[in-house]
């Protein structure tokens, strides 16, 4: 599902998603434009600083994305043993514990929030020469399934 670039448009996507479709996983990816050929798994949601308008104009009250919600959310995926554990030939996978204040961590903070913690969220760069759409499916698919392996380990 794509979700707009418009602060609260994708909130009410977000919260959609996990009223309706109540998944034991969800997971996001957003580009990173300034990314060459690196690909950043994101550890934490945070809950204030959305100055930046949206492609609309807005930006949420008071910079925030829930109003009563912790300043910060950690994902239930470790995404650094799972950084530590994937391998994806051809392009860097890194760590990261700020997803920028802007769509990309609105979403994940927003979904982090409704799901309790069982959200990820990656950062890929743009489509080029060497990182093909084929191949970033790819190294999404790597990356997922051993989310998937953690989800499986924490419920046994």
């Amino acid at each position: 599902m794509q979700l707009p670039a418009v602060y609260q448009k994708a909130k009410e996507q977000v919260f959609t998603i996990w009223k309706t479709l109540q998944p034991l996983l969800t997971v996001h990816v957003g580009l990173a434009s300034s990314a060459k050929a690196v690909i950043i798994l994101e550890q934490c949601g945070k809950n204030k600083g959305y100055h930046e308008m949206d492609a609309c104009g807005f930006h949420p009250e008071g910079g925030c994305c829930m109003l009563d919600g912790p300043e910060k959310i950690e994902s239930t995926i470790n995404m650094k043993t799972l950084w530590k554990n994937v391998s994806v030939e051809g392009i860097d996978v890194i760590f990261s514990r700020d997803a920028g204040r802007y769509i990309c961590d609105y979403i994940y903070y927003t979904s982090l929030y409704y799901g309790n913690g069982r959200a990820a969220f990656i950062h890929v760069p743009p489509l080029s020469k060497s990182v093909t759409a084929e191949f970033l499916g790819k190294a999404l698919q790597t990356i997922i399934l051993e989310m998937l392996k953690q989800c499986r380990e924490e419920r046994e």
